[in-house]
């Protein structure tokens, strides 16, 4: 096992960053919104005691609270972050967490274990890691890319 060079046998939490951008439940959109513009994010993990709990996105922000008028001073992070966050263990495969980005259209995938927030892995990470795995994601990053262009 392993004398392929395929990077099977290199694990997510051997390349995660444990610095992930999270902000708790409770936070008010407002918040979300501010944090996301200091640290030049998209998208933060919402967490509850240390647990994945949701993510929310600029476009859960510019959907539900422009696109409905809720207001973002008093509306929670968990009202309107997405609750169903795909995610992968700590134990998973670069190989394994390429394809489920690429499958499910995703850049970022939170890594947890126990339902536990340990870390989060990017495409970019696992390029730079294993630049074999550039086929797989090549398309994704490729249309995010064409996407920044667009929305920029």
């Amino acid at each position: 096992m392993g004398e392929e060079g395929e990077g099977v046998d290199m694990q997510v939490k051997e390349i995660m960053n444990k610095d992930v951008q999270k902000i708790f439940t409770k936070a008010t959109v407002r918040d979300a919104a501010k944090m996301m513009e200091e640290k030049n994010v998209g998208s933060l993990i919402v967490v509850e005691d240390s647990r994945l709990a949701g993510i929310i996105t600029e476009n859960d922000i510019i959907r539900k609270i422009i696109g409905e008028g809720k207001p973002a001073q008093t509306t929670t992070v968990e009202e309107i972050m997405v609750k169903k966050v795909i995610h992968i263990s700590p134990e998973s495969s670069l190989e394994d967490a390429a394809e489920l980005m690429t499958e499910k259209k995703i850049k970022k995938l939170p890594v947890v274990e126990n339902k536990k927030l340990l870390g989060i892995v990017t495409a970019t990470d696992i390029v730079a890691a294993e630049p074999k795995m550039m086929e797989h994601l090549g398309e994704l990053l490729l249309f995010a890319k064409k996407q920044q262009r667009i929305a920029g």
